[in-house]
């Protein structure tokens, strides 16, 4: 995950994923309530990354997902 301050809020807008974490979601269940919009599902294992439309967060797979 990108790094973070004590408060628990990004201080980036660049999340890795695992295949764990997938379906990937924007946001994910670690982010704070207040910084919330509804809720958009990323297909990040199809180009090993993806921007979500409302936040402007970038997730980028760490490793490709076992087929």
């Amino acid at each position: 995950m990108a790094t973070s301050d004590p408060s628990g809020d990004l201080t980036e807008r660049f999340i890795e994923v695992a295949a764990s974490d997938l379906p990937l979601h924007c946001p994910m269940p670690s982010m704070r309530l207040w910084n919330s919009h509804p809720r958009v599902f990323l297909p990040v294992e199809a180009w090993g990354q993806a921007l979500c439309p409302y936040c402007g967060t970038l997730y980028k797979f760490k490793n490709k997902p076992q087929q």
